[in-house]
C-alpha cells in the first residue's frame, strides 16, 4: 500500500507501495483548506521489513490557518508501535501544554523563563509566545516519553522513534526536533529556490552531543565495518548501538546520555518563504537540501510534492546503493503560498 493525502481536496490517493496507516490528515475545518497550508503527505515502504515510519499534517491546528506537521522514523522491534502513538499523541499534548502555560504564567514566571531561554541556542529573537511554545515543546516531549515508557506489553528498551514538528501559527513557525529527520525551508531567491535547513541532525558524532553521552557513561564508537556512523553503545556491552542521540523511547540508554529533550527554533516567515518541507533519514540519506527544494518547487501542485520527493530518493537509493536495502522513505510539504501554475 502507499498513500498520498492532499490537504487541497483531503483525497487519499492509494497506490501499491506503502501503508494507509503510516500517515494522517486532520482538518478542524474542511471548509477552511484554500490557499493557507495546503500540502501532502506520501511514505514508501522500504526493502527492510515493516513501514515504521509515521507523519501527520494538522490542518487549522490551534487557530484559523493554522498547522502542526510532522514525521516520525521509528526503530527497533516496536519502532512502529512508538512512531505511531507519538504521531497519535503528540498534537493534543503539546496543544494542551501551550494552552496550560498561557493561563498559569505570571509576569515573574515570564522573566525567569526568558532568563533561562537565553542561554540555549535559538535560531532568530524569540517573543513571548514562541517562549511559551518552546516550553511546551519540551514539556510534552517529556510527558510522552514517559508514557511510551508506561505502557504495559510495549518493550521500548532498545525501541524508539525520532520527531521533527513544525507548527505554524499565523507568520511564525515553531520548530522541534528530536533525532536525525530533517526540516528544510524553501525560500526564494534571485537565482531561484534556495533551501535553508531549520535543524541539526542530532547524531552521536556531534561534538556536544558526543561529550553529553560521555559524561553519563555511555560510549560513541562506530563499527568497523561502517566507520562513517557513529554509534551510542552501553558502558560495558556492545549493544544497542543506536545511530542518533536523541529519542522517544530506547529506555536502555536513557541513563546513558539518550534524551527526549527537542531543541527548538523559531522562523518568522517571509514573503520569499515558499514551503517546508520534514522528511525521515531515508530521504536524507540519498538526496541533499537543494535537491529536494527543487523537486518540491518543480511538482505539478502541492498535492503531487511529497510524492515527488518520496519517489526521487528511492530512485536515487537504487542508483548510488544498489546492493543496499532501500530505508522506508516518508515526506510531508506544507506550503505557504499557492503554487503558481506553469505558463
Amino acid at each position: 500500500m502507499g498513500i498520498c493525502i492532499s490537504v487541497v481536496s483531503s483525497e487519499i490517493h492509494e497506490a501499491d507501495d506503502c501503508h494507509h496507516e503510516n500517515v494522517v490528515f486532520l482538518a478542524e475545518n474542511i471548509s477552511s483548506l484554500g490557499i493557507q497550508g495546503l500540502g501532502s503527505l506520501y511514505t514508501k515502504q522500504g526493502s527492510k521489513g515493516l513501514n515504521q515510519d509515521a507523519a501527520i499534517l494538522y490542518q487549522d491546528y490551534g487557530i484559523e490557518g493554522g498547522a502542526f506537521c510532522g514525521v516520525f522514523d521509528g526503530h527497533g522491534k516496536n519502532g512502529h508501535l512508538v512512531s505511531n502513538m507519538v504521531r497519535n499523541r503528540l498534537p493534543s499534548l503539546l496543544l494542551n501544554q501551550k494552552n496550560a502555560l498561557e493561563k498559569i504564567r505570571t509576569a515573574a514566571d515570564d522573566k525567569s523563563f526568558q532568563h533561562q531561554v537565553a542561554k540555549t541556542d535559538i535560531k532568530s529573537i524569540p517573543n513571548k509566545d514562541f517562549l511559551n511554545w518552546q516550553e511546551a515543546c519540551i514539556g510534552a516531549f517529556k510527558v510522552l516519553d514517559k508514557e511510551i515508557m508506561l505502557q504495559e506489553n510495549l518493550d521500548c528498551s532498545t525501541s524508539g522513534t525520532t520527531a521533527v514538528v513544525v507548527v505554524r501559527q499565523s507568520e511564525d513557525l515553531v520548530i522541534a526536533n528530536l533525532g536525525d529527520s530533517r526540516a528544510v525551508l524553501g525560500t526564494m531567491t534571485e537565482n531561484g529556490i534556495k533551501a535553508v535547513q531549520l535543524t541539526t541532525d542530532l547524531k552521536p558524532g556531534l561534538p556536544n552531543e558526543a561529550e553529553r553521552i560521555r559524561n553519563c557513561n555511555g560510549r560513541v564508537l562506530a563499527l568497523k565495518g561502517e566507520p562513517h556512523i557513529q554509534r551510542v553503545w552501553l558502558p560495558h556491552e556492545d549493544s544497542p548501538g543506536l545511530a542518533m542521540s536523541r529519542a522517544f523511547g530506547d529506555f536502555l540508554l536513557k541513563n546513558h546520555g539518550i534524551i527526549a529533550v527537542p531543541d527548538v527554533f523559531h522562523h518568522h516567515l517571509t514573503p520569499d518563504d515558499q514551503f517546508i518541507v520534514l522528511a525521515t533519514d531515508g530521504v536524507w540519506d540519498v538526496l541533499n537540501n537543494n535537491q529536494v527544494a527543487s523537486i518540491v518547487m518543480e511538482a505539478g501542485s502541492e498535492q503531487e510534492a511529497a510524492k515527488a520527493v518520496v519517489e526521487a530518493a528511492t530512485a536515487s537509493w537504487k542508483k548510488k546503493f544498489p546492493s543496499s536495502k532501500v530505508d522506508d522513505c516518508t515526506v510531508v510539504c506544507l506550503f505557504f503560498h499557492k503554487k503558481q501554475k506553469p505558463s
